[in-house]
């Protein structure tokens, strides 16, 4: 009791002591100047994004119902979100597994011992015969390293801020699956619309080729007439027969997608969307600190820097408390009992006196590693702001090639009508129509690949603002 006694006030100021500052830099955001609102969309108001919030149904904003079903299913059945989910668990694993090192460890043992010796001793020479013996013991242990330094703090520190790059991460394959499908679903939508574009062309191209027959049999038309009406019919029909194909594929990487085989997932036809979401006029930059990437970097250096208390620790020796305590006897029915009590407390210290700079160079290594953070968090700032005025730029682009080509989509439409009637009544050539109904084929194309364009845009744009352009409700 007197040795327990004499143990206890240095155990309480070591403990005191372990309560206050880690060592190494705490952990402050870099500065990162941004620009309050992007050059390529005007009218902003600040806001308070937050990367944890939950975006919701961002690609409800496009109004298709085959498509909300679709990206339900890859919250449910993507592989890759599974992988991702399995390793955020990890980290919160090695979280607790951080956290455990925080506390005592505290063990227990028991053991049986038997063993015999000669009773004559050592220096007799009689046959007394040999005494066997039992032992048994229990004991309870404890060993705690105590963090006076803050070096279990700070790895501490660095295993919350990896689980959170690991969560951003999820958030991160999360949303690019999802956007993934949508840019998918687009396209084969843009499939069927071109379709239903070339099966038109089809059924026109073949009613012009049966009139330049008919003309061709009465001598009214050349055979290079009718030949080229069949090629432009036929090379036509090729486009459609091989749409067939690039639809396939859409339609197997959304299988894909929603964890399905491709076997299991039939979409029925349907044209491309003609309506585009619009962004409103006060969508913020700082709504870029919720885009996962970002925040995957930021927790990061977070990590990083955390890592350089840890390294700065090793030059301090460590501390280690153990004790036992426990019962010894020689017969198992009187063990526990006070006479046969036993216990221990020990405490040790060890440190590095000298390592030839290996210390001091592990130091300089997290020091460079936390300064390679910082710069990929700036990095991916730069990034992501380039992303979004890109969709920006294009959505505006986009939207006024739309008006000037649907201007010329009908105008190529009346040129190819005009033409053809002008065929039929002998006073243009055939080559006249051909050329006319390619420039119309060719400008609803363009007028399809544009609308195609902007709800890719758009897509993109929803997951450069990191899933949406909704602000957080006060």
């Amino acid at each position: 009791m007197r040795a327990a006694s004499l143990l206890r006030a240095p155990v309480l100021a070591i403990l005191v002591a372990a309560g206050g500052c880690a060592i190494g830099p705490n952990y402050h955001r870099p500065a990162m100047a941004t620009p309050p609102q992007f050059r390529e969309l005007e009218g902003w108001k600040p806001a308070r994004p937050q990367d944890t919030i939950d975006r919701g149904a961002w690609w409800s904003v496009f109004g298709d119902p085959e498509l909300d079903q679709l990206e339900q299913a890859v919250n449910l059945s993507n592989q890759n979100i599974k992988a991702y989910e399995a390793q955020y668990q990890q980290a919160l694993a090695l979280v607790r597994e951080a956290r455990s090192q925080l506390f005592p460890t505290i063990g227990i043992a028991g053991n049986k011992t038997r063993s015999s010796s000669n009773g004559a001793g050592l220096g007799g020479g009689g046959g007394s015969p040999a005494v066997a013996t039992n032992l048994y013991e229990v004991e309870g242990t404890a060993s705690w390293t105590i963090d006076l330094w803050g070096s279990i703090r700070r790895q501490l520190e660095s295993q919350k801020a990896a689980a959170q790059v690991s969560a951003a991460d999820l958030a991160n394959a999360r949303l690019a699956a999802q956007a993934t499908l949508a840019t998918d679903y687009f396209n084969l939508r843009a499939a069927d619309s071109l379709e239903d574009v070339l099966t038109e062309s089809v059924a026109g191209y073949q009613r012009t080729a049966d009139i330049t027959a008919n003309q061709y049999r009465y001598g009214t038309a050349s055979r290079g007439d009718f030949m080229s009406a069949r090629a432009q019919l036929e090379s036509t029909r090729a486009q459609l027969i091989a749409l067939r194909q690039t639809r396939g594929q859409y339609e197997h990487a959304i299988a894909v997608l929603t964890g399905r085989f491709p076997a299991e997932l039939t979409i029925p036809r349907a044209p491309l969307a003609t309506e585009v979401p619009v962004v409103p006029a006060d969508v913020p930059s700082t709504l870029l600190e919720r885009n996962p990437t970002i925040a995957a970097a930021e927790r990061q250096m977070q990590a990083e820097n955390a890592l350089i208390g840890v390294a700065e620790a090793t030059y301090f020796p460590t501390i280690t408390l153990s004790g036992l305590t426990g019962y010894a006897s020689r017969t198992l029915a009187h063990l526990v009992s006070a006479g046969n009590r036993l216990w221990s407390v020990e405490g040790s210290a060890a440190g590095t006196l000298l390592d030839a700079g290996g210390r001091s160079g592990a130091v300089s290594a997290a020091r460079a590693v936390y300064a390679q953070s910082v710069a990929n968090y700036r990095q991916s700032v730069l990034t992501a702001f380039q992303s979004v005025e890109d969709q920006l730029l294009a959505l505006h682009t986009l939207q006024d090639e739309a008006v000037a080509a649907q201007a010329a989509t009908d105008a190529a439409q009346q040129a190819a009508s005009v033409a053809l009637d002008q065929y039929k009544a002998g006073t243009v050539a055939f080559t006249t129509v051909i050329v006319a109904n390619q420039t119309y084929l060719s400008a609803r194309q363009t007028l399809l690949s544009i609308q195609q364009g902007r709800l890719m845009a758009s897509v993109n744009l929803i997951e450069a603002l990191g899933g949406g352009w909704e602000t957080p409700k006060d």
